[in-house]
């Protein structure tokens, strides 16, 4: 019996795709690493234009005491910092997925002092979680 063959049958290899040639971290990584890009900079992009929802409705007042603008103009800011992390996870993923870890934090922090939205923070909370799993496969990669 030839080695390509066991009990009889011929073994030929397959192709396989890139994808599934990819440990289960690695695609976890990648799937990770695009949200975590795409989502903050659509997001980020969408408080200049209110198109998925009125942004400054889920600001609490005492933001806009600390820094003076109006809501819309703080939101603008906001944008701003989302574009900015979603690019640095795109380029430095492990430092970026804190970046937008701390940022999550910042927005939960923002709804439970508004006192609505609770919703909005627990998910929040769970899109703060795959972040830090961002860093942790990240700094594995490094």
């Amino acid at each position: 019996m030839s080695s390509a063959s066991t009990h009889g049958r011929l073994h030929l290899p397959t192709r396989r795709s890139s994808a599934s040639a990819m440990s289960g971290a690695d695609q976890a990584f990648t799937m990770l690493r695009t949200i975590y890009t795409v989502a903050p900079i659509l997001f980020g992009l969408d408080k200049f234009f209110n198109l998925l929802t009125f942004w400054p409705h889920y600001l609490a007042p005492v933001a806009t005491q600390v820094v003076p603008v109006s809501p819309q103009a703080f939101m603008y800011g906001v944008g701003v910092i989302e574009i900015v992390a979603g690019l640095i996870v795109a380029w430095q993923p492990r430092w970026g997925a804190l970046v937008v870890a701390l940022w999550l934090l910042g927005i939960i922090v923002n709804l439970i002092v508004l006192g609505s939205f609770y919703d909005v923070a627990l998910r929040d909370f769970g899109l703060l979680i795959g972040a830090l799993a961002l860093n942790r496969l990240a700094t594995r990669r490094a």
